[in-house]
């Protein structure tokens, strides 16, 4: 969590958000709660949600593209090679609801905010299925936007709940509890990677 931080310091808050949704251990999983939490005070919870849902697309279409190239040309290099067997196998065992639902699939299988369920491990999914581009990149938009405003509320609720049953004697402890209730949900989130 703090090497993720460390990559974004001193960057204007939406260019942050941004990139951390762009990676693929956080997405916007991981970029909206850190954003919720670290630049609440520069944009708004619609701002951050906007901007988590466009950095999380940004790498999507050229990696429905890459993973033919990858699967065509990578495999002779056996590095490569063991890295995709394994990144596929994996993406085949966890996505049997693309398997069986196809694009409808996708769209929820994406939309699950849940680790290894993200816009990333979408693309692999449809690759593997066979799944057409245009079709592929409309259902893991709609299950990104889905997956961004279920973080997001869940999120904002936990917050409330949080502050019903303790409520904050300062803006320190605010700041202080917001804080971990974010790193203890992101580490979780990597935990579980």
């Amino acid at each position: 969590m703090e090497h993720l931080l460390q990559l974004v310091e001193g960057l204007p808050a939406w260019l942050a958000t941004f990139l951390l949704a762009m990676l693929p251990l956080a997405e916007l999983r991981g970029a909206i709660p850190v954003a919720l939490v670290f630049y609440a005070n520069s944009l708004t919870w619609y701002e951050i949600y906007i901007i988590s849902v466009i950095g999380n697309m940004v790498p999507i279409l050229p990696l429905l593209f890459f993973w033919k190239f990858a699967s065509d040309n990578l495999r002779k290099i056996k590095v490569c090679d063991r890295f995709l067997t394994w990144l596929f196998n994996r993406t085949r065992r966890r996505a049997s609801v693309v398997e069986k639902y196809e694009a409808i699939g996708l769209t929820l299988f994406v939309a699950i905010p849940l680790p290894v369920t993200g816009a990333w491990t979408g693309s692999v999914a449809a690759f593997l299925f066979g799944i057409r581009r245009r079709w592929a990149m409309l259902c893991i938009t709609i299950g990104v936007m889905i997956a961004g405003a279920v973080v997001t509320l869940a999120v904002k609720l936990g917050f409330a709940a949080w502050f019903l049953i303790k409520p904050p004697q300062e803006e320190a402890e605010i700041i202080e509890v917001t804080a971990s209730l974010a790193v203890s949900t992101f580490k979780s989130v990597i935990a579980l990677l």
